[in-house]
């Protein structure tokens, strides 16, 4: 009996947690679909559905609204940005795991300290060299600076490459094959959970990220701006009344994409993360 109350209790808890969780998100959605344009904090529920804000973002562009060229900005750096990182995170994490060389752990441990400080850190300096560079808004700079930094993240795919034996590579060399060609040929086939796991992990960055995107996007065109920097202009104290319904329905359809993804690559992306926690 007293396993069954826990057992209860844990699971009305967990209950509380997620309604708690489900709540914004809900109203998110719903008032999406609101016909009043504000914010309405009279009724969770619309008093009025409507379709008119999606037909907005898309169809009705004005010098508040340009969601189509948002998103095109976004998507075309994150899939830069996630290819880009991807390569590097790979190759960074093939080299510590399947190759040795004087330094090999040292240099590990230093690029697990440096990743563990945040990136904000740098933003100034790295908003000047690029300033220096001419690279501020620009996309071209955003992609570069997005990716640079990405291959101090392999922990997670060495920990996967890791659990591929060794005798596959052993093989491969007897037969005179190279390093490039063991990777490309052996290793990467046999890498597909971790490869999901990465693109996913690199593509979130660029996609939900508004910090860095306002700090390098700065000119004042709205059509240069990703959709974090757009949606938050909507929040503005001038707008909020006649755009705040159109900022949910933006904030809805941006979660579509990433969402797709996470359900059609799940079984490798958990595959990834199992798989890399084996060993370090």
């Amino acid at each position: 009996m007293k396993k069954q109350f826990k057992f209860i209790g844990r699971h009305l808890v967990l209950l509380l947690l997620a309604v708690i969780w489900l709540i914004p998100i809900v109203w998110l959605v719903v008032t999406s679909f609101s016909g009043y344009k504000g914010i309405n904090t009279a009724h969770f529920f619309p008093q009025t559905w409507s379709l008119d804000n999606y037909v907005a973002l898309f169809l009705r562009p004005d010098s508040v609204v340009q969601y189509k060229k948002w998103f095109a900005n976004t998507f075309v750096i994150a899939v830069f940005t996630a290819l880009i990182s991807t390569i590097f995170v790979l190759m960074v994490a093939y080299t510590m795991s399947c190759m040795r060389f004087k330094g090999r752990k040292q240099l590990m441990s230093f690029g697990i300290i440096l990743n563990m400080f945040p990136g904000v850190l740098s933003m100034i300096a790295v908003y000047f060299i690029l300033k220096s560079l001419g690279l501020t808004n620009s996309h071209i700079g955003m992609i570069i600076v997005y990716s640079a930094g990405s291959g101090l993240g392999y922990l997670i795919a060495k920990g996967f490459m890791d659990t591929i034996s060794n005798s596959l590579r052993e093989a491969a060399r007897l037969e005179g094959a190279s390093e490039a060609k063991i990777f490309w040929k052996i290793i990467l086939p046999l890498s597909k959970p971790i490869i999901v796991y990465t693109v996913i992990s690199s593509f979130l960055v660029p996609w939900g990220d508004f910090v860095f995107a306002k700090l390098m996007l700065n000119s004042g065109i709205s059509t240069d701006w990703t959709v974090a920097i757009g949606l938050y202009n909507m929040l503005n104290k001038s707008l909020v009344n006649k755009y705040f319904s159109i900022f949910c329905a933006g904030g809805v359809i941006v979660s579509i994409p990433i969402s797709i993804l996470f359900v059609i690559m799940q079984k490798f992306y958990v595959e990834g993360i199992t798989g890399g926690s084996v060993k370090g």
